[in-house]
């Protein structure tokens, strides 16, 4: 009999939908034009994005026009900072802020950034992993181009309060990206009512394919193509992945309808049987992401158990699968833990495919493990 798999990594990616996967096909092997050419075809495909665009921009309050599609996140991270430093404003300001516990993208964006000359200001969370507002507001002046703050961590799935730093930005004039990465279609986005200038986010953290992403440019934002072409208003050039962006709709017409209070129901009963076996919470547990528990088990070995729930079919993580182990500590540090708290430290998170039963025998596994 073949082992029950309990898929407890889905920060990393998540399975596709049966759905998703048949509204693919489709546009595989019927609906296949170039979106592009003037024929039927080509119209009928170029009609059926322009309907997934809508929906997409519909999730965020946004303008179809606004929405630009990508190959995902990571692309649309380093269109919305290389795009904004490459504009006329870029060589005019030349501070970009950022907080402690980004993507590694947004920090190897930086990163290169800072060669070419631009100031690179971190602003620091606290041990629940809220970024410190204070301090951005602090920090914004009329040298600023940019600040990036990711909506939820992908690791220890914190919630910052986008709204609050919209608003500094926009009394300062500086652009506000954010990165929705671990947020879009699970929480509310209004990119206007936030003041959010650029959003970035990605299909196969809700149930889409990998390999397709959007990057929200709000209407008068200057930035400039890092891939040049005719498409996508001349943003982002290259044949659309027609596919994609189709399943990218489908997978979030199918988020907007699950019970994300029976998730967080069975990821709170999850917290409590850690808690008992020994565990610690890493981050807030009140402004966090309804699906994610991040756990360290003091002195214990991450990696090692990891691996060895693997081996009894349950799958999790020890952080971010962007990034090496090494890179991946920069969060677990900035909030405050020690070498052997980071050491001990395991990433869970849960779909609505997960029940109370999947926890109880993932907890008896732990425990078990934990004793040797």
């Amino acid at each position: 009999m073949e082992k029950k798999i309990i898929y407890l990594d889905n920060a990393a990616t998540t399975r596709v939908g049966k759905e998703v996967v048949a509204e693919m096909g489709k546009y595989y092997s019927e609906e296949y034009g170039n979106p592009s050419s003037i024929h039927a075809l080509g119209e009928e495909t170029r009609k059926a994005i322009d309907r997934a665009r809508g929906e997409i921009a519909r999730e965020i309050g946004a303008r179809t026009g606004e929405i630009v599609f990508t190959s995902g996140t990571t692309e649309s991270n380093n269109m919305a900072l290389l795009g904004v430093a490459k504009s006329e404003l870029g060589r005019k300001k030349r501070k970009i802020i950022v907080s402690a516990i980004e993507h590694s993208s947004i920090f190897e964006i930086s990163s290169a950034l800072k060669k070419e000359g631009f100031k690179i200001v971190e602003i620091p969370v606290n041990r629940e992993g809220i970024v410190d507002i204070g301090r951005i507001g602090e920090e914004v002046d009329g040298d600023t181009l940019l600040v990036s703050v990711m909506h939820v961590n992908n690791e220890i799935g914190t919630i910052q309060d986008l709204g609050k730093i919209g608003r500094i930005c926009r009394e300062r004039g500086a652009y506000f990206h954010t990165d929705c990465a671990q947020s879009f279609g699970k929480l509310k986005i209004d990119v206007k009512g936030m003041g959010i200038d650029l959003l970035s986010a990605g299909a196969h953290k809700i149930g889409g394919p990998k390999g397709i992403g959007i990057l929200y440019v709000r209407e008068g934002v200057k930035i400039e193509p890092i891939i040049y072409g005719l498409q996508e208003r001349g943003l982002r050039g290259g044949t659309e992945n027609v596919p994609g962006i189709m399943g990218f709709a489908k997978a979030l017409e199918i988020m907007r309808g699950e019970d994300k209070n029976k998730i967080k129901e069975v990821r709170d009963y999850f917290v409590l049987g850690l808690e008992k076996i020994g565990g610690k919470i890493n981050g807030s547990k009140k402004e966090r992401i309804y699906n994610n528990v991040n756990v360290c088990f003091d002195g214990k070995d991450g990696e090692g158990i990891v691996l060895a729930l693997s081996e009894k079919g349950v799958m999790c993580s020890t952080g971010s699968a962007c990034e090496s182990r090494k890179k991946s500590e920069k969060v677990l540090r900035a909030i405050g833990l020690n070498e052997e708290e980071i050491n001990g430290s395991l990433r869970f998170s849960l779909s609505s495919e997960v029940g109370k039963k999947d926890v109880d025998k993932v907890l008896r596994e732990l425990k078990l493990i934990l004793k040797r």
